[in-house]
């Protein structure tokens, strides 16, 4: 008999489709796994509503359970409770690093832009770095410049 933890392990090779270095699991999308005599459903609240990956990762999701025997699975998408960057593991963190991206300190309720101010750089962890512009090449990264290692990076934003 399968069980959550199966699933939920199995679901470790499903990695986000533009940050190739980490899973879903580890990125804090899949929300909730529940076996039962139907089948799997898996629950997965994406990062933002308009995330362009949500399709790919729900095909994904799907395939990996499908992969472990079981005929009859369900991907919910649901944005109930929303996704914050404080669903990241550890793990994830450091995928984010491997990926080059500089990851989000946790924050407690509210949240000041000044937060991006000083990230630490992923390449030397050096924080002499600066906001080059909130705005980067999605919704939830920004453009930083390292003063230490003289390297442009982005940051993962808190959200």
């Amino acid at each position: 008999m399968i069980t959550a933890n199966d699933v939920l392990q199995a679901l470790y090779s499903v990695k986000d489709p533009e940050i190739p270095t980490i899973s879903v699991v580890d990125m804090g999308i899949i929300t909730d796994v529940a076996v039962n005599a139907d089948g799997v459903v898996v629950t997965m609240t994406p990062t933002f509503v308009g995330c362009p990956a949500i399709d790919v990762m729900r095909a994904d999701v799907q395939s990996a359970v499908e992969g472990m025997g079981v005929a009859n699975v369900t991907v919910n998408v649901t944005f109930d409770v929303p996704w914050t960057t404080n669903r990241l593991t550890e793990a994830g963190k450091q995928a984010l690093l491997k990926h080059g991206l500089a990851p989000p300190q946790p924050y407690d309720l509210e949240l000041e832009l000044t937060v991006l101010d000083h990230m630490a750089c992923p390449y030397c962890g050096s924080t002499n770095t600066e906001l080059k512009s909130p705005f980067g090449p999605t919704l939830c990264r920004s453009l930083h410049y390292c003063h230490v290692c003289l390297q442009a990076f982005e940051g993962f934003k808190p959200v």
